[in-house]
Protein backbone atom coordinates (compact mmCIF):
# COMPACT_ATOMS: atom_id res chain seq x y z
CA UNK A 1 0.00 0.00 0.00
CA UNK A 2 0.95 3.65 -1.10
CA UNK A 3 2.44 6.08 1.64
CA UNK A 4 -0.22 8.89 1.87
CA UNK A 5 1.77 11.66 2.15
CA UNK A 6 -0.31 15.22 3.47
CA UNK A 7 2.00 18.51 1.73
CA UNK A 8 1.02 22.24 2.95
CA UNK A 9 0.92 24.44 -0.09
CA UNK A 10 1.22 27.77 1.25
CA UNK A 11 -1.66 30.43 0.06
CA UNK A 12 -1.98 34.48 0.45
CA UNK A 13 -0.06 35.08 3.47
CA UNK A 14 -0.44 32.92 6.38
CA UNK A 15 -2.67 30.12 4.91
CA UNK A 16 -2.12 26.10 4.14
CA UNK A 17 -4.15 24.33 1.72
CA UNK A 18 -3.26 20.34 2.36
CA UNK A 19 -3.09 18.31 0.12
CA UNK A 20 -3.59 14.16 0.79
CA UNK A 21 -2.13 12.47 -1.73
CA UNK A 22 -0.25 8.90 -3.07
CA UNK A 23 1.38 8.61 -6.74
CA UNK A 24 -1.69 9.25 -8.61
CA UNK A 25 -4.69 11.02 -6.42
CA UNK A 26 -5.35 13.52 -3.81
CA UNK A 27 -7.95 15.33 -2.06
CA UNK A 28 -7.36 19.12 -1.47
CA UNK A 29 -8.80 20.40 2.31
CA UNK A 30 -9.85 24.33 2.60
CA UNK A 31 -8.43 25.51 -1.28
CA UNK A 32 -8.72 28.71 -0.75
CA UNK A 33 -6.88 29.57 -3.90
CA UNK A 34 -6.88 26.75 -6.88
CA UNK A 35 -3.99 28.30 -8.84
CA UNK A 36 -1.37 27.05 -6.45
CA UNK A 37 -3.26 23.65 -6.06
CA UNK A 38 -3.32 23.33 -10.07
CA UNK A 39 0.62 24.04 -9.82
CA UNK A 40 1.07 21.26 -7.60
CA UNK A 41 -1.27 18.55 -9.27
CA UNK A 42 0.51 19.28 -12.79
CA UNK A 43 3.93 19.02 -10.84
CA UNK A 44 3.04 15.75 -9.12
CA UNK A 45 0.63 14.43 -12.22
CA UNK A 46 -1.95 13.79 -9.71
CA UNK A 47 -5.80 13.92 -10.42
CA UNK A 48 -7.91 15.51 -7.95
CA UNK A 49 -10.40 13.30 -6.12
CA UNK A 50 -11.98 15.49 -3.54
CA UNK A 51 -12.60 18.70 -1.78
CA UNK A 52 -13.11 18.94 1.80
CA UNK A 53 -14.36 22.19 3.52
CA UNK A 54 -14.12 23.21 6.69
CA UNK A 55 -16.26 26.06 6.94
CA UNK A 56 -17.62 29.00 5.14
CA UNK A 57 -14.48 31.69 4.88
CA UNK A 58 -13.20 32.61 1.65
CA UNK A 59 -9.79 31.69 2.31
CA UNK A 60 -11.11 28.28 3.11
CA UNK A 61 -13.41 27.96 -0.66
CA UNK A 62 -12.50 30.75 -2.47
CA UNK A 63 -10.65 28.42 -5.11
CA UNK A 64 -13.51 25.45 -5.28
CA UNK A 65 -15.18 27.00 -8.52
CA UNK A 66 -12.22 27.36 -10.45
CA UNK A 67 -11.01 23.22 -9.07
CA UNK A 68 -14.25 21.98 -10.75
CA UNK A 69 -14.22 23.65 -13.88
CA UNK A 70 -11.43 21.54 -14.04
CA UNK A 71 -12.32 18.49 -12.05
CA UNK A 72 -15.67 17.26 -11.15
CA UNK A 73 -15.25 15.88 -8.28
CA UNK A 74 -17.03 16.05 -4.80
CA UNK A 75 -17.13 18.82 -2.55
CA UNK A 76 -17.55 17.92 1.16
CA UNK A 77 -18.42 20.55 3.73
CA UNK A 78 -20.39 22.05 6.65
CA UNK A 79 -24.22 20.93 6.36
CA UNK A 80 -25.05 23.99 8.49
CA UNK A 81 -23.28 26.75 6.69
CA UNK A 82 -24.16 27.90 2.98
CA UNK A 83 -21.54 27.11 0.78
CA UNK A 84 -22.93 26.78 -2.66
CA UNK A 85 -19.63 24.78 -3.67
CA UNK A 86 -20.64 22.04 -1.08
CA UNK A 87 -22.16 18.58 -3.29
CA UNK A 88 -22.23 16.84 0.38
CA UNK A 89 -23.11 18.40 3.72
CA UNK A 90 -21.69 16.90 6.64
CA UNK A 91 -22.95 17.02 9.80
CA UNK A 92 -20.97 15.38 13.56
CA UNK A 93 -20.52 11.54 13.24
CA UNK A 94 -21.12 11.76 9.65
CA UNK A 95 -18.35 9.70 7.73
CA UNK A 96 -16.44 10.83 4.36
CA UNK A 97 -14.69 7.96 2.50
CA UNK A 98 -12.12 8.62 -0.05
CA UNK A 99 -11.67 5.34 -1.72
CA UNK A 100 -9.01 6.27 -4.19
CA UNK A 101 -6.69 7.29 -0.55
CA UNK A 102 -8.06 4.05 0.95
CA UNK A 103 -9.35 6.71 3.06
CA UNK A 104 -12.11 7.81 5.52
CA UNK A 105 -12.58 10.26 7.91
CA UNK A 106 -14.97 11.23 10.50
CA UNK A 107 -16.82 14.61 10.84
CA UNK A 108 -16.29 16.30 14.28
CA UNK A 109 -19.26 19.27 14.86
CA UNK A 110 -16.68 22.70 16.23
CA UNK A 111 -18.72 25.34 16.04
CA UNK A 112 -17.30 28.71 17.26
CA UNK A 113 -15.10 30.35 14.65
CA UNK A 114 -18.11 30.22 12.41
CA UNK A 115 -21.96 28.98 13.42
CA UNK A 116 -21.24 25.43 11.25
CA UNK A 117 -17.20 25.12 11.23
CA UNK A 118 -16.48 21.04 11.35
CA UNK A 119 -13.25 19.61 10.99
CA UNK A 120 -12.27 15.61 9.66
CA UNK A 121 -10.83 12.74 11.96
CA UNK A 122 -8.82 9.51 10.87
CA UNK A 123 -6.43 7.26 11.47
CA UNK A 124 -4.21 6.64 7.42
CA UNK A 125 -4.13 3.69 6.01
CA UNK A 126 -0.39 2.06 6.55
CA UNK A 127 1.55 -0.20 9.02
CA UNK A 128 1.95 3.30 11.34
CA UNK A 129 -1.52 4.00 11.30
CA UNK A 130 -0.81 7.42 12.20
CA UNK A 131 -3.77 9.75 13.43
CA UNK A 132 -4.87 13.06 11.56
CA UNK A 133 -7.00 16.17 12.34
CA UNK A 134 -7.93 18.41 9.69
CA UNK A 135 -9.47 21.41 12.20
CA UNK A 136 -9.66 24.69 9.79
CA UNK A 137 -9.42 27.34 12.29
CA UNK A 138 -10.76 26.09 15.28
CA UNK A 139 -7.32 24.82 17.23
CA UNK A 140 -4.26 26.31 15.76
CA UNK A 141 -0.64 25.58 16.99
CA UNK A 142 -0.65 27.25 20.52
CA UNK A 143 -3.99 28.97 19.76
CA UNK A 144 -7.49 29.12 18.91
CA UNK A 145 -9.85 30.57 16.11
CA UNK A 146 -11.90 34.04 16.33
CA UNK A 147 -15.09 33.80 17.90
CA UNK A 148 -16.96 35.31 14.38
CA UNK A 149 -20.47 33.73 14.72
CA UNK A 150 -20.42 31.42 17.38
CA UNK A 151 -20.44 31.68 21.30
CA UNK A 152 -17.08 31.05 23.92
CA UNK A 153 -19.08 28.16 25.43
CA UNK A 154 -19.31 26.67 21.86
CA UNK A 155 -15.67 27.11 21.14
CA UNK A 156 -14.60 26.03 24.45
CA UNK A 157 -16.47 22.93 23.76
CA UNK A 158 -15.32 22.58 20.58
CA UNK A 159 -11.69 22.52 22.01
CA UNK A 160 -12.80 20.21 24.77
CA UNK A 161 -13.97 17.80 21.88
CA UNK A 162 -10.60 17.81 20.31
CA UNK A 163 -8.39 17.46 23.25
CA UNK A 164 -9.90 14.52 24.18
CA UNK A 165 -8.49 12.68 20.69
CA UNK A 166 -5.69 10.71 20.76
CA UNK A 167 -2.56 12.43 21.80
CA UNK A 168 -0.69 11.10 19.13
CA UNK A 169 -3.07 13.05 16.75
CA UNK A 170 -1.50 14.82 14.46
CA UNK A 171 -3.04 18.52 13.69
CA UNK A 172 -3.31 20.11 10.66
CA UNK A 173 -4.82 23.35 11.13
CA UNK A 174 -4.82 26.10 8.34
CA UNK A 175 -2.78 28.84 9.11
CA UNK A 176 0.77 29.77 10.30
CA UNK A 177 -0.08 31.52 13.79
CA UNK A 178 2.02 29.89 15.68
CA UNK A 179 5.26 32.36 17.01
CA UNK A 180 2.71 34.90 17.02
CA UNK A 181 0.67 32.45 19.39
CA UNK A 182 3.12 31.35 21.44
CA UNK A 183 4.33 35.00 22.60
CA UNK A 184 1.00 35.43 23.62
CA UNK A 185 0.72 31.97 25.50
CA UNK A 186 3.99 32.64 26.93
CA UNK A 187 2.49 36.12 28.35
CA UNK A 188 -0.05 34.34 29.94
CA UNK A 189 2.11 31.13 31.20
CA UNK A 190 5.78 32.23 31.74
CA UNK A 191 6.84 29.23 33.52
CA UNK A 192 5.92 27.17 31.34
CA UNK A 193 8.85 24.52 30.02
CA UNK A 194 7.59 23.02 27.56
CA UNK A 195 6.02 26.25 25.89
CA UNK A 196 10.10 27.26 26.09
CA UNK A 197 11.28 24.44 24.11
CA UNK A 198 8.86 24.50 21.37
CA UNK A 199 9.14 28.15 21.18
CA UNK A 200 12.49 27.10 20.16
CA UNK A 201 11.66 24.48 17.77
CA UNK A 202 9.45 26.43 15.91
CA UNK A 203 11.51 29.75 15.45
CA UNK A 204 14.18 26.68 14.00
CA UNK A 205 11.37 26.02 11.37
CA UNK A 206 10.73 29.43 10.63
CA UNK A 207 14.04 30.37 9.71
CA UNK A 208 14.58 27.58 7.15
CA UNK A 209 11.11 28.85 6.10
CA UNK A 210 9.62 25.59 7.18
CA UNK A 211 6.00 25.22 8.71
CA UNK A 212 5.65 24.86 12.17
CA UNK A 213 2.32 22.33 11.78
CA UNK A 214 1.49 19.76 12.06
CA UNK A 215 1.53 19.67 15.96
CA UNK A 216 -0.13 16.89 17.92
CA UNK A 217 -2.49 16.83 21.17
CA UNK A 218 -0.24 15.78 23.59
CA UNK A 219 1.94 19.15 22.60
CA UNK A 220 -1.11 21.31 22.58
CA UNK A 221 -2.55 20.10 25.52
CA UNK A 222 0.99 20.74 27.46
CA UNK A 223 1.69 24.19 25.32
CA UNK A 224 -1.71 25.66 24.51
CA UNK A 225 -3.25 27.71 27.01
CA UNK A 226 -6.77 27.48 25.94
CA UNK A 227 -6.53 24.05 26.59
CA UNK A 228 -5.03 24.76 30.20
CA UNK A 229 -7.94 26.40 31.66
CA UNK A 230 -7.24 24.60 34.52
CA UNK A 231 -3.93 25.34 35.60
CA UNK A 232 -2.98 27.76 38.16
CA UNK A 233 -0.60 29.54 36.74
CA UNK A 234 -2.93 30.78 34.14
CA UNK A 235 -5.67 31.02 36.30
CA UNK A 236 -3.53 33.32 38.21
CA UNK A 237 -2.10 35.77 34.86
CA UNK A 238 -5.99 35.69 33.45
CA UNK A 239 -7.34 37.01 37.00
CA UNK A 240 -4.99 39.64 37.22
CA UNK A 241 -6.02 40.56 33.63
CA UNK A 242 -9.76 40.61 34.66
CA UNK A 243 -9.25 42.29 37.68
CA UNK A 244 -10.97 39.75 39.57
CA UNK A 245 -10.46 36.25 40.66
CA UNK A 246 -11.90 34.02 38.16
CA UNK A 247 -11.51 30.66 39.33
CA UNK A 248 -14.08 28.28 36.53
CA UNK A 249 -12.56 26.98 33.29
CA UNK A 250 -15.33 28.61 31.15
CA UNK A 251 -14.57 31.79 32.69
CA UNK A 252 -11.13 31.28 32.43
CA UNK A 253 -11.54 30.63 28.67
CA UNK A 254 -13.18 33.79 27.90
CA UNK A 255 -11.58 35.97 29.70
CA UNK A 256 -8.51 34.60 28.08
CA UNK A 257 -9.90 34.95 23.93
CA UNK A 258 -10.74 38.63 24.94
CA UNK A 259 -6.86 39.33 26.17
CA UNK A 260 -5.62 37.33 22.84
CA UNK A 261 -7.80 39.79 20.71
CA UNK A 262 -6.58 42.82 22.15
CA UNK A 263 -2.87 41.18 22.14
Amino acid sequence: MTTLRIYPIPAFRDNYIWIIHNTASAVAVDPGDALPVLNYLQTNKLQLDAILITHHHNDHTGGNRTLLERFDVPVYGPGQEAIPTVTHPLQDGDTVSLPSLSLTLAIIDVPGHTSGHIAYFGSLPGAEKKNVLFCGDTLFACGCGRLFEGTPQQMYQSLQKLADLPEDTLVYCTHEYTLSNIGFARTVEPSNSDLQQFEQHAKQLRDHNQPTIPTNIAAEKMCNPFLRCNQPEIIKTVSQYAGKKLNEPLDIFITLREWKNNF
